[in-house]
């Protein structure tokens, strides 16, 4: 399971979780259920970019 130090990084890998980018915005996606979660100006931390 992924940690937050409190130091603007985190510790492991978020576990479940897919980002990917449209028009400049990541979006965080759950793995198992295919559901969009949430968007981001910024890549979120720790979670693995689609391809």
């Amino acid at each position: 399971m992924a940690k937050n130090t409190g130091k603007g990084h985190r510790v492991g890998a978020v576990k479940g979780r897919s980002e990917f980018k449209v028009k400049g915005t990541w979006f965080k996606r759950d793995s198992k259920t295919g559901r969009i979660l949430n968007g981001s100006p910024r890549q979120h931390k720790g979670v693995r970019n689609e391809k």
